[in-house]
């Protein structure tokens, strides 16, 4: 053996290319937009009850601190309600300015109810203790819905009724296939009765034939 060829661990390091490549960790998954916009939500109302006077635990939490959060939330509201004094009420686009106060629209705080309450659930709570889900809190978001509703002229059921005409005029446009689908249903009818007119005529021609002759 030569005492001047290479060692052994540059023969290993020649045979395995070198040191292996360092495994960079697995990015963690993305959250989508729902998710974290659910879970600063979250935070939001926990920071909430901790500042709260007294502070609040979330298992005392109740329906009514929950109308209480989303009242406090109004101070931060973008969306103009007329007041029933207001030259503007009732109209969706009021030609100029007013002193009326903003407000949390009726869709935000609707969908923020549906998030806080997939996270309440989700850290631990029961749905039979769940303070979203609390009938106060559904009276509460069906008041601002119609008040808001009558201040701005905007009527939150327009878009059930944008689809259900919209139903309508694609039945009217195509009549043929309203009218070929009464016809398939009508026509596989009409050949099952025949069918079955058929199948009685056979079964009495086959009944004399195999009766017994009286001559």
């Amino acid at each position: 053996m030569d005492p001047s060829g290479p060692g052994p661990s540059s023969v290993m390091g020649a045979a395995g290319g070198g040191e292996a490549p360092a495994v960079a960790p697995p990015r963690p998954a993305q959250l989508s937009r729902y998710e974290s916009q659910k879970r600063r939500d979250w935070n939001t109302f926990l920071q909430y009850l901790r500042n709260h006077r007294p502070p609040l635990t979330l298992a005392r939490c109740s329906g009514a601190h929950v109308i209480e959060f989303l009242r406090y939330l109004d101070q931060f509201g973008k969306t103009k309600v007329h007041a029933a004094g207001c030259a503007y009420y009732g109209q969706p686009a009021p030609p100029g300015p007013c002193p009326c106060p903003l407000r949390q629209a009726w869709g935000s705080l609707d969908a923020l109810i549906g998030r806080l309450r997939a996270a309440y659930e989700e850290s631990g709570g029961t749905p039979e203790s769940n303070p979203f889900a609390a009938r106060a809190v559904r009276i509460y978001l069906r008041e601002v819905r119609d008040s808001q509703a009558k201040a701005r002229g905007i009527p939150y059921e327009k878009k059930k009724r944008k689809r259900a005409q919209q139903q309508q005029a694609a039945a009217a446009a195509d009549p043929a296939s309203t009218s070929s689908s009464a016809a398939a249903a009508g026509g596989s009818g009409t050949s099952g009765r025949a069918a079955a007119a058929a199948a009685a005529s056979a079964a009495q021609a086959g009944g004399s034939s195999a009766a017994p002759s009286t001559t």
